[in-house]
């Protein structure tokens, strides 16, 4: 049985130990946060801090077992639906796109493993992010997918109230992985409420995508859409231990992916007679995918609908 290493977190391995541990087969976790407000009570850094631990607990719980390995996180991202707020930082999305494209090519270039996890802590990366995996799939040769944790979770919230940004949810994740950020005196609930059908219109319906903003004040007060007088650090354990249980079948989906993929092209391969004068295919170039995503946040439960508990 062969050494266990001395960290599944990629940065902390010395060079020699690549080579020694890293696998074609194994997974890597990337952890993709944002800056940007999230009301009085919570960091600006809110979704580092998400992604970065939620990532953390899924390799420190599959990693033995299905050869997980941390990358460094990318803690920028897209975030013009805040941009009204001192402090929060934004790509545009052709250099999100290109900072993420770079690190796949890297990635071919520096380690032996092709799977790879997107552990996304922002909900308006997610239509970038699902299109993105195809691009590194068909360009680089990487099998890839995205996790979107609030609704990869299964734990029932208490609130009734709509829940996008800053409110029960991502409260109570951070007041269960990170309680010493949490500005506990500024959670305060709601003085007028929110326009709930302005809410399900403008963020939820899935038939439209709106160019919505935390400064409209339809949806949101002081930057929260949500009622993070709800949370509780015992509801963000459950929904921290729900992720980490509901993410297993994902890692072993990825892997059974990569299991088919290599199979078809083994056999393609063989199916094939070798043409050594045939010229190269040449490599397609990659377009910005502007016109193909949608900066729809996305990391959010989804609204039952009306008359279903």
């Amino acid at each position: 049985m062969g050494r266990s290493p001395p960290s599944r977190t990629l940065g902390e391995l010395t060079f020699a130990e690549i080579s020694r541990y890293l696998k074609e087969t194994s997974i890597l976790c990337l952890p993709v946060g944002a800056i940007e407000q999230h009301g009085l009570h919570l960091p600006l850094n809110t979704d580092v801090v998400v992604a970065e631990e939620l990532t953390r607990r899924i390799v420190a719980r599959w990693g033995n077992d299905l050869d997980l390995w941390q990358l460094p996180t990318v803690a920028i991202s897209l975030s013009r639906e805040h941009d009204w707020a001192p402090g929060t930082m934004c790509l545009t999305l052709e250099s999100f796109i290109a900072l993420l494209e770079d690190i796949a090519r890297e990635i071919v270039r520096a380690l032996p493993a092709r799977n790879l996890v997107i552990v996304n802590g922002h909900g308006g990366n997610r239509g970038i992010l699902e299109n993105l995996v195809r691009e590194l799939h068909g360009d680089c040769g990487i099998n890839a997918c995205v996790i979107h944790p609030l609704d990869l979770s299964k734990a029932e919230r208490t609130s009734k109230s709509p829940d996008v940004h800053g409110g029960e949810g991502e409260t109570s994740m951070m007041l269960a992985l990170a309680p010493h950020l949490v500005r506990r005196d500024q959670i305060g609930r709601t003085k007028e409420p929110l326009d709930q059908k302005a809410i399900e219109a403008l963020v939820f319906d899935r038939g439209t995508t709106w160019p919505w903003r935390t400064d409209d004040p339809r949806l949101a007060a002081r930057g929260v859409i949500g009622d993070a007088h709800a949370a509780s650090s015992e509801f963000g354990e459950r929904i921290v231990d729900s992720i980490v249980a509901e993410v297993r079948p994902v890692l072993d989906r990825l892997l059974e992916n990569q299991r088919l993929a290599r199979g078809a092209g083994d056999a393609k391969a063989l199916a094939q007679p070798a043409d050594r004068g045939a010229p190269a295919a040449p490599r397609r170039r990659r377009r910005a995918l502007r016109a193909r995503t949608s900066t729809h946040s996305g990391n959010r439960p989804r609204p039952r609908p009306p008359g279903r508990s």
